[in-house]
């Protein structure tokens, strides 16, 4: 089965950034706006790993942490923040599973692809 990858970020070039980097390390990719899209998409497809901004509108990064482990404990969450965020918590006090912070070079995905799959 392909390897596949939730990308969610409220800002399109971003994600479309996201879902290029993903086609060539061979994992085909969806774009959530926001976290309610993506729990929608969760919800009608099985994801390899979910790659979150942090701050977007309605929820953030962390939240759908909470949400996405409550209903698929084993999907990998990635939050991706131009801030620092080490030992940033989700408010139930789940750490995300790894971090991008922006800016990030396409080995720094690529390692964390590698370690999480």
């Amino acid at each position: 089965m392909p390897k596949s990858v939730l990308i969610v970020d409220d800002n399109p070039n971003m994600a479309s950034l996201l879902s290029e980097m993903m086609e060539i390390f061979d994992f085909t990719s969806e774009r959530a706006a926001d976290g309610d899209e993506a729990l929608e998409k969760l919800e009608k497809t099985k994801f390899s790993i979910v790659i979150s901004d942090m701050r977007m509108p309605n929820m953030t990064g962390l939240e759908l942490l909470d949400h996405v482990k409550v209903k698929y404990p084993k999907v990998p969450v990635v939050i991706i923040s131009g801030y620092a965020m080490k030992d940033e918590t989700s408010p139930s006090g789940l750490h995300p599973d790894g971090f991008l912070s922006k800016p990030f070079l396409m080995t720094d995905i690529e390692q964390l692809l590698n370690s999480l799959l």
